[in-house]
């Protein structure tokens, strides 16, 4: 029930911002642009709190805020790496365990370990993740293990 109403109201509001319209005509077929959407949205049995992440911004834009600090840290070795004199790098494929519960925990994990420089999730299996790196020193398991714990955290509220 929270979903869907929490839903309803941003797509309401997202509507109203990005068309600026505040004609009592247009304003309507912005409501039943709404909802027909929460139509959609029920009849496909999608609406669970991965429909509606937004309820969570109280987690998650801290843990972003911590992935961005990361991201910026793993730019500075990334162009360390590149104005080497000589080619010094080491790339490798590594197994980074996975220990979140839910399949948004997941997500999150494997698009941070993609957004942050020097290393890309190849592939996803049930209990690890394939990650790339372009050197050795992007495979610290310390450090795929604390953005593994608070991915978890930031999305499900520390259930893993």
């Amino acid at each position: 029930m929270i979903y869907g109403v929490s839903l309803s109201l941003v797509l309401a509001l997202l509507w109203w911002v990005l068309s600026g319209y505040d004609k009592i005509v247009l304003l309507s077929f912005g409501a039943a642009s709404v909802v027909i959407a929460m139509i959609l949205v029920l009849r496909m049995r999608i609406l669970d709190r991965e429909t509606a992440p937004f309820l969570r911004l109280g987690t998650l834009i801290p843990y972003y805020t911590w992935l961005g600090s990361e991201i910026a840290k793993a730019n500075v070795g990334v162009v360390k790496a590149a104005l080497k004199p000589e080619i010094d790098i080491t790339p490798r494929l590594v197994r980074v365990p996975v220990e979140a519960d839910s399949d948004l925990a997941r997500c999150v994990f494997a698009n941070s370990i993609t957004l942050t420089p020097g290393t890309v999730t190849v592939e996803i299996e049930d209990d690890a993740f394939l990650v790339h790196a372009i050197d050795g020193s992007f495979t610290a398991p310390e450090g795929f293990a604390e953005m593994n714990a608070k991915a978890a955290r930031a999305t499900d509220g520390g259930a893993s």
